[in-house]
């Protein structure tokens, strides 16, 4: 695996990760965030902080997820990779902010860790099938 094709891999995934959590984010925000933390929520997203979480969680999807599913040619490797890291890594937010954020929705809780896991395991499984297309 050569430095450009890990390099093309990031980038695929990185496209396909903020498009699927743009989706989400668009559709779900005034629906379903903004009702359960009212003024806790900010009127303006920080983008730069948000561009941050984006490259370095990707990178976490490649190199626990994707590439070890790429090195046993097992999508269902890579899938359940990344999921159990969306579960892990998104429970981390959430539980936290339920154990020291008074008030902190539960609920909210609760659908963020299955979206992590849901969005993590997808961009595995279409960063696995990209790498194949690169060649990987």
């Amino acid at each position: 695996m050569t430095i450009g094709k890990l390099g093309l891999l990031y980038g695929a995934c990185i496209v396909a990760f903020f498009a699927i959590d743009f989706v989400w984010l668009s559709t779900m925000t005034s629906r379903f965030y903004q009702p359960l933390l009212g003024d806790l929520m900010a009127t303006k997203p920080k983008l730069a902080v948000a561009a941050g979480f984006y490259l370095l969680y990707v990178i976490g999807v490649v190199a626990l997820a994707v590439v070890p599913g790429l090195r046993e040619g097992a999508v269902l490797g890579a899938l359940w990779r990344g999921a159990l890291f969306g579960l892990l890594a998104y429970a981390t937010y959430d539980l936290t902010n339920l154990s020291t954020i008074q008030d902190w929705p539960w609920q909210l809780a609760v659908v963020d860790m299955v979206w992590g896991t849901v969005l993590t395991g997808s961009v595995s499984v279409i960063g696995y099938y990209a790498g194949k297309l690169i060649g990987i």
